[in-house]
């Protein structure tokens, strides 16, 4: 899948595609298996929430001039749904950290032209779950920082906006400046620790390290490298972006259908258009979530745990380990495969 030596950018990019080529039914195919049982979950919370609060969401849509709601019919829905967020966020971090341990797991067969199934991926995913998904929360709270203050620079923004258009008066300026300021002071230092610890996922896996050593062995392989693995990432990152928009751009128009004018022509006073136009536009939504992430997260953690190995053999030496592995005599560096 690679030559036994130091990977230069075509290599790498070329050995993920590779991987992903002959090894897709297993890359795809247990993608679709964790994010289809996490949306299956998210799924099941969702409509637990809307049949807990099916009365008072019909009471919102039909609500009037004469009869607006009140706060004890719009904090129950706020609560409940602010609650199936969370657990959807919990339930895409977790099988995020499954679908990133697979991905060393796969390539780990690749390189060595092993042969591999679902059932051997999972078998060696299932006790390195825990210590993924440590280093994916740790990734996640650090770059919240930035994140957070960027978001309060966007507020501050849009409040010091209206109090100008209101009274005149640009008081609430200042939110902008300390978000603004915020973001320069801790955006770098978020994006040097997210290329440091880049490295945990494939550490975790191919080294059965814990959460914290694995992130401790991240840094020392990244050293000395560290442009060269934020560019190698950078990019990597870019091109599952690109088909993710592309996949999102494709559902979004297939979304309008449902809710085009044969769909409006009924008066809209009855609410039960307007649920059946929110549960369209949320199934859709869903499911652009799951495609994206299939098609996006096999590849940029493929090139990740490349140049992983990549880094492994430049400094570790490396390259006569994998030969072993894979039987080819060590006077043959070529490339190894099945």
């Amino acid at each position: 899948m690679i030559p036994l030596g130091p990977l230069g950018l075509g290599e790498i990019l070329g050995g993920a595609f590779a991987t992903i080529g002959r090894h897709w039914k297993q890359l795809l195919g247990f993608a679709l298996a964790v994010y289809g049982v996490a949306l299956v979950l998210f799924g099941g919370a969702l409509a637990v929430a809307y049949l807990s609060v099916e009365e008072e969401l019909h009471r919102l849509l039909d609500w009037s001039a004469d009869s607006p709601p009140g706060s004890g019919e719009i904090m129950p829905l706020v609560v409940t749904f602010a609650a199936v967020y969370l657990f959807g966020i919990v339930a895409l971090l977790v099988a995020n950290a499954v679908v990133y341990a697979s991905c060393p797991a796969v390539l780990q067969d690749a390189v060595l032209g092993r042969p591999s199934s679902i059932g051997i991926i999972w078998s060696r995913v299932r006790p390195r779950v825990r210590a993924v998904l440590g280093t994916i929360l740790i990734s996640a709270l650090i770059a919240a920082v930035p994140l957070l203050l960027m978001t309060l620079a966007f507020i501050g923004m849009v409040v010091a906006l209206l109090s100008l258009a209101v009274d005149g008066s640009g008081q609430w300026g200042w939110l902008v400046l300390i978000g603004f300021l915020g973001v320069l002071a801790t955006g770098p230092v978020a994006i040097w620790l997210w290329v440091r610890f880049s490295f945990a996922p494939a550490v975790a896996v191919f080294e059965g390290q814990g959460t914290i050593d694995a992130m401790a062995r991240s840094a020392q392989l990244v050293r000395g490298a560290w442009w060269r693995v934020f560019g190698i990432s950078l990019l990597a990152f870019v091109m599952a972006a690109v088909v993710s928009y592309v996949v999102q751009l494709l559902f979004q128009l297939l979304s309008l259908i449902p809710t085009g004018p044969a769909s409006l022509s009924d008066d809209a006073a009855s609410g039960g258009v307007a649920v059946t136009i929110v549960l369209t536009t949320m199934a859709f939504g869903m499911l652009t979530t799951l495609v994206g992430q299939i098609l996006t997260s096999a590849f940029p953690q493929l090139v990740v745990a490349l140049l992983y190995v990549d880094q492994r053999i430049r400094k570790e030496n490396l390259a006569p380990v994998l030969a072993e592995a894979a039987g080819v005599p060590p006077q043959q560096p070529a490339a190894y495969g099945p």
